[in-house]
């Protein structure tokens, strides 16, 4: 445990941030599932409406600097990578 008074407040501090930060990747981590989930089963309408929260979701966890930029942009990538080929299936 930390004992001088600067490391005890940056602990403090850690935890808050730690605390509303797991909202914000629980979020985003939730939708993505979503959406994948949607385009597996083949539900295509409601996985494009699933696909655009959670990209929305991504972009606001990056710019509040939770997950990288570059990491938003594999993940949206991904996402719409697989939604098109589901597309192309149908």
């Amino acid at each position: 445990m930390a004992n001088k008074k600067s490391a005890i407040k940056r602990l403090r501090s850690a935890h808050r941030r730690y605390l509303r930060n797991r909202t914000y990747r629980g979020g985003a981590r939730t939708a993505v599932r979503k959406a994948r989930s949607l385009i597996e089963e083949g539900q295509l309408d409601e996985a494009r409406a699933a696909v655009h929260q959670a990209v929305s979701v991504l972009d606001k966890a990056a710019e509040k600097g939770i997950i990288h930029k570059n990491n938003a942009a594999r993940r949206k990538s991904r996402l719409m990578q697989a939604l098109n080929e589901a597309e192309r299936a149908a």
